[in-house]
């Protein structure tokens, strides 16, 4: 004796199995990217707005007081052997990433240093950002060495 219930379960998996019987998958073109003859995708560029990567970024880590008078004392003997170079340009801020340390401006031409370009920059230190929003014109210093803006200069 089958019960309506048993008779709805049965007659439910022979439509799921007869619906599913009659599907079958297409082949898989070659121009599709899980095909094994397909072409690998072609590498991108690094980008051209923003000048660091994610390990030029300075991390948050906590610093053990030893292993930072270690660094500053080889910092020290660093700067003595020679002066630092820095380089000044001009342009408008794009957007700044306060929580990165990081500037976008569109600068005009640095002579002896970089064209005119749209560029991301570290800031040191960070509180340079404060009251910059996009659209100032500023006066920018670059020390060369720590590839970092160091002092900011608002034009109007």
């Amino acid at each position: 004796m089958t019960t309506r219930r048993g008779q709805v379960g049965l007659f439910g998996a022979v439509l799921l199995l007869a619906g599913c019987a009659g599907y079958h998958l297409e082949p898989l073109a070659v121009s599709h990217p899980a095909h094994p003859e397909a072409v690998a995708a072609p590498e991108r560029s690094p980008s051209q707005t923003l000048a660091y990567t994610r390990s030029d970024i300075p991390s948050v880590q906590p610093v053990s007081p030893v292993a930072a008078a270690r660094h500053g004392e080889h910092q020290a003997r660093q700067v003595e052997g020679r002066a630092s170079q820095t380089v000044v340009g001009e342009g408008e801020v794009v957007a700044t990433a306060p929580n990165a340390s990081q500037i976008v401006l569109e600068h005009g031409e640095i002579k002896g240093f970089m064209e005119a370009m749209t560029m991301g920059y570290r800031i040191d230190p960070p509180s340079l950002l404060a009251g910059l929003k996009p659209g100032d014109r500023i006066r920018f210093t670059i020390d060369i060495e720590k590839r970092t803006i160091t002092e900011i200069e608002k034009l109007r």
